[in-house]
């Protein structure tokens, strides 16, 4: 930033330092006290943009990448974003393989940023070669002059939050945080800022977020990848079909799985009760805050900082959607429609 006026160069450093926000009336009946350290403030609207932005210039800082390359990368969407955003600053051509699981939102969003777009099968194994990963690979193989960022696959996603998300909450807690709880999908996001925090103090209790259909809470808990829990399931980000290497398993104590349903319908109580606008996996996140109260988790004495990943704008089209959440028969007598009908004046 500039010494003389107020005023930031880029986009860019506005990223990290996102506000911690207590959470009142969705946690009230709830032991201790609760936090969202909401990553929608960042200027990509999700944490994803700390990692493209360090593993970007951790690659120009070891001459990786240079004028005119090409950042290649696998993506559920805010990845993506991220990518494409810093690649408009930096100079750099952008190519996503995304999982068609993505929303129709997010994919417009990576379009929109200038981004080449590979719509990719989602519920196929990762080594298929119409599977995101395996794209990724094949456009890396045949672009000269490309890097691929592989997230799933790369320390630096790890690194990133332990220079940056870790940090952060330690200071803006003064080191009292008892709890992390975080949806984990490449880990990068939990693993980082769990190593951080346990170094401060190992007694910190880290919790992170599964999905049903996926293999890691299990690999967690027996150390076996068992394919049989492989299944569809819709919360995006969330949950994986292989083991990510950017996952430390060490530094997390305990998984916890919620339902694509459950998590969906806490997105919107989230809006509703917090007045955040959240997507989808920051409704796990509390879904599974909801889940672990209710199993004795916490004490008076708590201090839980919960990870709301990204922006509920970019689930317009799904969880914020009536038709959409009806399509998936999410609306039943334990979850009644909770938006307000709209009326036309003529």
């Amino acid at each position: 930033m500039r010494e003389d006026l107020q005023v930031f160069d880029n986009v860019l450093q506005l990223i990290g330092n996102t506000p911690l926000i207590k959470l009142n009336r969705i946690t009230q009946d709830f032991k201790g006290d609760f936090f969202a350290k909401v990553e929608a403030f960042n200027p990509g609207h999700s944490t994803k943009d700390r990692i493209a932005l360090y593993i970007i210039e951790e690659a120009e800082k070891k001459g990786i990448l240079k004028p005119g390359d090409t950042i290649i990368e696998t993506t559920s969407g805010n990845t993506g974003f991220s990518i494409a955003m810093v690649s408009i600053i930096k100079g750099y051509d952008c190519i996503l393989a995304v999982s068609s699981k993505s929303s129709q939102d997010k994919i417009d969003m990576l379009r929109s940023m200038g981004a080449k777009v590979y719509v990719c099968p989602a519920h196929v194994s990762a080594d298929d070669p119409r599977s995101y990963y395996q794209v990724a690979k094949r456009m890396h193989d045949e672009i000269k002059g490309s890097v691929y960022i592989n997230q799933y696959f790369n320390e630096l996603n790890i690194e990133a939050h332990i220079k940056s998300t870790g940090p952060e909450i330690w200071k803006q807690t003064e080191g009292k945080i008892t709890h992390l709880v975080a949806c984990s999908g490449t880990g990068g996001t939990i693993s980082g800022t769990a190593k951080y925090l346990k170094e401060q103090n190992p007694d910190i209790r880290i919790i992170g977020i599964d999905a049903y259909g996926s293999v890691l809470k299990k690999y967690h808990e027996t150390g076996e990848f068992d394919s049989a829990e492989i299944y569809p399931y819709r919360i995006e980000g969330l949950g994986k079909n292989l083991i990510p290497t950017a996952t430390d398993f060490e530094s997390i104590d305990k998984f916890i799985k919620v339902t694509d349903e459950d998590s969906a319908h806490t997105a919107r109580e989230i809006a509703k009760t917090e007045g955040l606008f959240v997507g989808y996996t920051s409704g796990a996140a509390v879904q599974g805050v909801k889940q672990l109260a209710e199993e004795g988790e916490f004490d008076e004495n708590s201090r839980v900082v919960v990870i709301f990943p990204d922006h509920g704008s970019r689930y317009m089209s799904k969880v914020y959607s009536d038709e959409w959440m009806n399509e998936q028969g999410f609306f039943d007598s334990k979850h009644e429609k909770t938006t307000n009908r709209i009326e036309f004046v003529k």
